[in-house]
């Protein structure tokens, strides 16, 4: 898989506290047996209205933001259900990462594993890139993963905490499972010293 370092692109601002999954992936959507056609779904009651029409008031329906590959959200961003459509249905859309000041645990474990970069930073950092995302002619951000640093087009940079084990994860494209072969030789060296010491507990 291409390693992912940098993350470059438009931002788009969705100041939403306590967005929840439901609201990300509305439960209609749900009904699939593979992951294709979700980016349809994504906050489809933002986007559309009663009667199926885009709504021109919505952020995400501009022009001016179209091809957006972050998106800056509210505190608490992916509350709600543990459903990973919910992050399918960003990343189909063409999100790269989101920045908010707080995410759901479960939503943010769900989104490292599949790639999808979120960026957790103090609130007045955000407010300044909403700020800067909301006047379009600054709403380019650079994202380093290495540095875990975010630069905007405006000059501010900022720092994000970000773990290793969920860095090497986005960076390399790994998820839980090639994590766990990445030790494999390891964990079979601890096994064989396992059962050498206790060879009473060795499975016949």
């Amino acid at each position: 898989m291409t390693r992912l370092a940098e993350i470059d692109g438009l931002a788009v601002p969705l100041p939403i506290e306590n967005l929840d999954t439901d609201q990300i992936m509305p439960k209609q959507f749900l009904r699939i047996i593979d992951k294709a056609g979700l980016s349809e779904g994504l906050l489809y009651d933002l986007r559309f209205d009663a009667q199926g029409e885009l709504r021109s008031d919505c952020v995400l329906n501009q022009a001016s933001y179209r091809g957006a590959r972050i998106l800056i959200g509210g505190s608490n961003f992916g509350c709600g259900s543990s459903r990973e459509h919910a992050v399918w249905g960003l990343q189909q859309f063409g999100f790269e990462a989101v920045i908010a000041p707080s995410f759901a645990e479960i939503f943010y474990s769900n989104a490292m594993n599949n790639r999808l970069l979120l960026v957790q930073l103090e609130r007045e950092a955000v407010d300044v890139l909403l700020h800067d995302a909301a006047t379009q002619t600054a709403a380019q951000l650079h994202i380093d993963i290495e540095q875990q640093t975010v630069t905007a087009a405006s000059g501010h940079v900022f720092t994000f905490p970000l773990g290793a084990r969920h860095k090497q994860m986005v960076i390399e494209g790994m998820d839980t499972i090639d994590l766990t072969l990445a030790s494999l030789h390891d964990i079979e060296a601890f096994e064989r010293a396992h059962f050498k010491r206790h060879s009473w507990a060795a499975v016949l």
